[in-house]
Formats: C-alpha cells, structure tokens, sequence
C-alpha cells in the first residue's frame, strides 16, 4: 500500500474541498477578503453554498470590527467571489464553490414560508396593484429553486419599485405594478457587484419620500378631476 493510499483526515468533519476555485480566490483577494472567503466556505452549506450570518455576528467570529467585515465582503462581491444580501444571505458562486450543488434538498416548508415572504414584500408597496396570482407564486417558486435568497428577491423589488415611483411623478400618471414578473429582470441586476451596501441603504431611505410624494400626487389629481365634473 502507498503513502498516499494510507493518508487520513484527523477530523473527517469540519474539513472543505480546497482546489483550483481556492487557488483563484487566493490571487485574486487581499489576505483579509480571503481569510474571510475561507471561513465562509468552511461553514457553508454543503449542498448549495449558502449560509446566513450577519456582518456583526461574522465580526464576532474572526475578531474583526463590522467595519473591517463589512470591506472585506464588498471586495468578495466586486471580485464574483460571493454574493451578499441585506437578509444576512451570502452564497458563493459555482466559479469559487467545488461542490454540485442539489437544490432538490430544498425543504418543501421553506419553499412555503419563502413564498409567502415574498407575497407580503410585493404587496406592501403602494404602486402594486394586484392580488398575487397562481403566475406570481410560481416564480416566486422558480426564485426559490434557483437559490435567489429572500434578501436578493427584496433587493429586486426595492430596484423595482423605486423606478416606478420616480416614473409615475415624472410622467404624471402611469400604471401600477400588477405582476411579480415586473421585478424578473431585477434579479440578476440586484445582485451585481457594483450595487453596494451603501446604494441599497440609499434606496430605503429615498422610497418612503417617494411614495408619499407619488400619493400627493394622486391625490391632487383626484382633486382636480372632481372639480371637472362639477
């Protein structure tokens, strides 16, 4: 018998396939992103490359600051090496994860709660219009197959809905939302490296002004059409 063949883990658990993905990361990430990079993959789930932690609980864990965290995780999204959503989501994509993943293991309770989630994302907005139809919730199923996390589908919707806002008051008048499929699109942008935490928190705090500017408006226009019919 080899060397080789006689060669053991010491730990069988704990353990993560460090291969050619590893050895990109590695040239591409400065020592902190990748020393990050690292403990993501090693607490990852196996089967799709997932896991949810906050900046301030992974801080914690590689005695870090948040602030260290959060630039070392920016600089993982710009380089493709994970994504990462406001929910505390972060997946590593296939380029960086060794693994096949299995999205059949996919519990069918989560898929549940998952839908549900996004009904009351779509619905809470001011400029949908529409009752969530069976056309809704399957994509809202191909989402969750796809590994779209709930954070990633709350990204798209807030893209989405702060652009229809800004054209209703622009324009004047326009249609509502009346489709999840509206936001189909937004998925993939939503989760490009140049949207930074940053941007995002801008566009949560821009959406309330807008809507109730987009309200007012409305509000004035019924105004005046009541008028006209006196």
């Amino acid at each position: 018998m080899s060397a080789a063949a006689r060669l053991q883990l010491k730990r069988p658990n704990g353990w993560f396939a460090a291969g050619q993905e590893v050895q990109r990361a590695a040239v591409l990430l400065s020592d902190a992103a990748f020393k990050v990079f690292v403990w993501l993959c090693l607490h990852a789930e196996r089967a799709s490359g997932r896991l949810f932690i906050t900046a301030t609980a992974l801080a914690q864990s590689l005695s870090k600051s948040e602030a260290e965290i959060t630039l070392c995780l920016e600089e993982l999204v710009r380089a493709g090496a994970c994504r990462w959503f406001e929910d505390g989501g972060i997946e590593i994509p296939d380029r960086f994860w060794p693994y096949e993943r299995t999205p059949s293991l996919v519990d069918t309770c989560d898929a549940e709660a998952y839908v549900a989630g996004i009904k009351r994302m779509f619905l809470s907005h001011a400029c949908v219009r529409s009752s969530f139809t069976p056309a809704d919730e399957e994509l809202a199923r191909a989402w969750h197959r796809r590994g779209v996390t709930p954070g990633g589908a709350e990204s798209a919707i807030l893209l989405g809905v702060v652009r229809k806002y800004v054209a209703l008051i622009n324009n004047g008048t326009g249609t509502p939302i009346t489709t999840l499929h509206y936001f189909k699109e937004l998925i993939e942008e939503a989760s490009q490296p140049e949207m930074s935490a940053v941007y995002w928190q801008y566009l949560r705090h821009k959406l309330p002004s807008l809507e109730l500017r987009w309200r007012g408006l409305r509000a004035q226009q019924r105004t005046a059409a009541g008028k006209e019919t006196k």
